[in-house]
């Protein structure tokens, strides 16, 4: 008997996430997804376990990855506010629990790192030279995880351009 594989996505409510919870969903795996505001503590919907939480509440996102295999880090604070205070106490919440539960870490990178340096070929060993502020953010968004690998944390950054 095989045990069906589990991915939590963070940010399945969103463009990113929803697509990567929907492709997993498509694969086999068992999805979970956290829904702040949520009306029930949890309810199947499209095939996806949807739990009541917020990846800003280190709590919610170690109680959601139990038994996970994989989590999908495609959160974003509400409406994008307080970007640069939010998003990488929610990743460090994302790590603490990968950590955890030994599951492999996804993060959809961006080109935002990247300066005008990186051109016209970008290769994953491209210097990382951002010439804003929300660059410098995702910078250390990925130093952040590149230093949890030190520790046995297991990562994947998928870069794509917009």
């Amino acid at each position: 008997m095989t045990q069906t594989a589990i991915a939590l996505v963070l940010g399945a409510s969103g463009g990113i996430g929803g697509e990567r919870a929907r492709q997993l969903r498509d694969a086999g795996w068992q999805v979970r997804a956290l829904q702040r505001g949520l009306a029930a503590t949890a309810e199947q919907r499209d095939g996806i376990d949807w739990r009541r939480g917020d990846a800003m509440q280190r709590h919610d996102v170690l109680q959601a990855t139990r038994g996970c295999t994989l989590i999908v880090h495609a959160a974003n604070p509400p409406g994008y506010r307080r970007w640069s205070e939010l998003v990488l106490p929610m990743l460090d919440n994302s790590i603490a629990a990968a950590r955890a539960e030994g599951a492999t870490l996804v993060l959809p990178g961006t080109v935002y790192n990247d300066g005008p340096d990186a051109y016209p070929s970008p290769d994953e060993d491209a210097p990382q030279t951002p010439t804003s502020r929300k660059g410098a953010i995702r910078v250390e968004m990925e130093q952040r995880l590149q230093a949890a690998t030190a520790h046995d944390a297991r990562v994947l950054i998928v870069r794509a351009g917009d």
